[in-house]
């Protein structure tokens, strides 16, 4: 019990985002899609920025207002968060479902081996783009994520350990309203570590479609594609918040990111952002965007 109460606490302090608004300056790509929105900016070699949990396109802002000068940038959005329709999302599983409509999006525009930054979930369906694509995908940046998030917080830590949590967390995102979700977070926070108020006060109600809420958060908490980093091609970055203070739950995460993507068949390169948290791009965007600039090459 303990563990997985250590467990969530690091899964709901990083794995939940929220996001203002979808309101990127952007011209509409010729692409239509139940499950994603993408727009266009810029010209040059292409780039897709893929958002995290309950975000939209809107959190790419200021790294698109710097790459856009030199790169065509290709900026997603799911269904379902901020002020997105829910679409087909609004059912059924969300994420294998919005890495096979990112594919065929790169398919149907005709993209040569694009690079593709996500943050988050977003950094969890570009290695599942990576992973089905092959070679179709030039390099992969994953901001802040992990293959299998619980491995964060204990590294021996198995599906079957936040299982329980991941369902008691779908079923009250999902089936309570937001009255009721902040009436009742002191009390789901005994059972789950006092963890609740960073669960329903960020998700929050920024907008969102609480079915897709829901979903995601299950997915991004049960999810493990450890298993197919073998499939990745690609030459993989990974980017995170970290801290040099041992008192910090940042000052692990090196040893913790470099064992989560061990299974890589080509090592990742790792770029630890010191005093920066889970939206790296937001807490030092000067260190970030170097360190996209050397992504990019």
């Amino acid at each position: 019990m303990e563990q997985r109460r250590n467990i969530l606490r690091g899964l709901v302090g990083g794995a939940v985002l929220w996001s203002a608004g979808s309101g990127v300056r952007a011209q509409a790509a010729a692409f239509s899609s139940r499950r994603i929105t993408v727009t266009t900016r810029g010209r040059g070699a292409d780039v897709l920025l893929i958002p995290g949990l309950a975000s939209t396109a809107e959190v790419w802002r200021g790294v698109a207002d710097r790459l856009a000068g030199k790169r065509r940038l290709h900026l997603v959005s799911v269904r379902g968060f901020g002020d997105l329709p829910a679409g087909a999302n609004a059912s059924g599983a969300v994420m294998a479902a919005v890495a096979a409509e990112v594919r065929r999006y790169i398919a149907e525009q005709g993209l040569e081996r694009p690079a593709v930054i996500g943050h988050s979930m977003g950094g969890q369906v570009g290695l599942r783009v990576a992973a089905d694509a092959g070679a179709r995908i030039g390099r992969v940046m994953v901001v802040d994520s992990s293959p299998f998030f619980p491995a964060l917080i204990s590294p021996q830590a198995t599906v079957g350990d936040v299982e329980p949590i991941a369902q008691l967390a779908y079923q009250a995102i999902h089936f309570l309203g937001d009255e009721a979700l902040r009436a009742r977070g002191r009390q789901l926070g005994v059972e789950l570590g006092g963890a609740t108020d960073a669960v329903f006060g960020t998700l929050g109600w920024q907008g969102g479609d609480r079915r897709v809420l829901a979903q995601s958060l299950y997915e991004v908490m049960t999810v493990d594609l450890r298993r197919r980093l073998p499939d990745i091609t690609a030459p993989v970055t990974v980017v995170y918040g970290w801290s040099a203070d041992g008192n910090s739950p940042r000052s692990r995460t090196d040893s913790l990111f470099r064992g989560a993507y061990s299974r890589l068949r080509t090592p990742a390169a790792f770029v630890p952002i010191e005093g920066a948290e889970h939206m790296v791009m937001i807490d030092q965007p000067t260190r970030f965007m170097a360190a996209v600039d050397r992504f990019l090459g």
